[in-house]
């Protein structure tokens, strides 16, 4: 399974010894605010790990921990996975972060990151990105990395705005 790092943050393929950290984090009420709106219980969080780990068995790609470089600490998740989790659709980047670690900057770094390895090593034509209607942090981030706002569809049984990016339009960004 494929090890990303950036600047501030190594990326491992979620684990069962994430377990502690990915709980933690998810089961804030804040972080999930705008993914389920409400926070996860301990098998929610034990059943994701077992179905990411399955996705990474299947297609080589799926969800990271983001553990920082200076503390060693789980501090969020990412992921490029199929919208819809169906290998027909396009791919689609995704991030949370621990409440206290937002505002730096690190949701950024771990899109951009993800974003280099699907268009170097995936070799995707696009990726998509798809956020709650208020989340305006996540429409930050999404502009920051130059994608293009599409409009709302339905994914996850939910209206959700969607942004996508070339492949073309990243390698032109330089």
């Amino acid at each position: 399974m494929t090890i990303l790092t950036s600047a501030r943050l190594r990326f491992e393929p979620f684990a069962d010894s994430h377990f502690d950290g990915l709980y933690a984090m998810n089961a804030d009420p804040e972080v999930m605010r705008y993914i389920t709106g409400r926070p996860d219980t301990p098998e929610e969080t034990r059943a994701a790990i077992a179905r990411v780990q399955g996705r990474w068995a299947q297609w080589g790609y799926s969800w990271w921990s983001l553990i920082e470089h200076d503390t060693g600490e789980l501090v969020g998740a990412a992921c490029l996975q199929h919208l819809g989790h169906d290998a027909a659709n396009p791919l689609e980047i995704g991030w949370r972060l621990r409440r206290d670690r937002w505002g730096r900057g690190l949701a950024s770094e771990a899109a951009r990151t993800i974003l280099t390895h699907a268009f170097d090593v995936v070799a995707a034509p696009k990726v998509c990105a798809i956020r709650h209607p208020d989340n305006v942090d996540s429409r930050r981030v999404m502009d920051r990395l130059g994608m293009r706002h599409v409009g709302r569809q339905t994914w996850h049984d939910e209206e959700v705005e969607v942004h996508e990016l070339s492949r073309a339009d990243w390698l032109a960004r330089g």
